[in-house]
């Protein structure tokens, strides 16, 4: 097999040798159990931040993949054996049948977080996780997912339900509003993000989404402005914003979702 995507003008340059060698080196372990391997997160959305976003990618295998390969496939793709351009890597195994279905579960073979700026971290066992995470990963890959290798996103990875794509959205905002271990800017662009997709039912880019919010949302405008300003530096050196105006925000965000759950509930 080459080291060649299937479509590299579908990611940013940045990126491309890095995850022509990402394929290469998971199809060298998952062989021919390997289904797609599936951009998502910014890079599906459009608006990879060099220096700040992560790269998220999905890789579908078949049911019969033997166990070993997982943290053979983590060993491989780990920073810095794999050198990661990005801020980290954020890659998750699903099977085939699980990924085919909607689901509000975890579901996943592995979880691998791994780079420059993330917490080392390989997951074997769904129960670890909390859910939400996956299936809104699921869902944006299912709206936006970019091939790198294999077949399509939508081939091979089902649109969770509505509802099980609101809660996830609930458990995130709650996840943001906590904040810890989050930059304030993210969290408030996540906020933009979820309430977008309440209002329209699509996944937008979060700066997409925040130029939304502020052109209906007048009293919010000032943080997301600032927010949208941070999010063009690098993680280290992001702003810090107005504590009590993030968390004034992040309570709108979730009584927007509460009301979308709500008129969800009695459709």
């Amino acid at each position: 097999m080459t080291r060649t995507l299937t479509d590299p003008h579908a990611v940013p340059a940045e990126l491309r040798p890095y995850l022509a060698e990402l394929v290469h080196r998971t199809h060298t372990v998952c062989g021919s159990h390997l289904a797609s391997v599936i951009a998502v997160g910014s890079v599906a959305l459009g608006d990879y931040r060099h220096g700040r976003s992560d790269t998220d990618v999905t890789v579908i295998v078949d049911r019969s993949l033997p166990e070993r390969a997982l943290p053979e496939l983590a060993a491989a793709l780990a920073h810095p054996a794999l050198p990661c351009p990005a801020a980290g890597l954020e890659l998750v195994v699903y099977d085939e049948d699980f990924a085919a279905r909607p689901s509000g579960e975890a579901g996943y073979l592995l979880d691998l977080n791994t780079g420059p700026l993330l917490p080392e971290r390989v997951s074997l066992d769904p129960a670890q996780s909390p859910a939400f995470w996956y299936v809104i990963d699921r869902s944006v890959a299912h709206q936006a997912g970019r091939v790198l290798y294999g077949r399509p996103a939508r081939d091979v990875i089902a649109e969770p339900a509505r509802a099980g794509v609101l809660t996830a959205i609930r458990a995130s905002v709650r996840e943001h509003s906590a904040g810890e271990g989050h930059l304030a800017d993210n969290r408030v662009l996540n906020g933009c993000r979820s309430v977008e997709y309440c209002r329209t039912g699509r996944w937008a880019a979060k700066r997409r989404a925040a130029e939304a919010v502020a052109a209906y949302e007048a009293r919010f405008r000032p943080l997301l402005e600032a927010a949208l300003h941070s999010y063009e530096r690098p993680a280290r050196v992001s702003a810090e914003l107005p504590a009590a105006d993030v968390r004034d925000f992040l309570s709108w965000v979730a009584e927007r979702v509460d009301e979308t759950v709500g008129l969800s509930d009695r459709i």
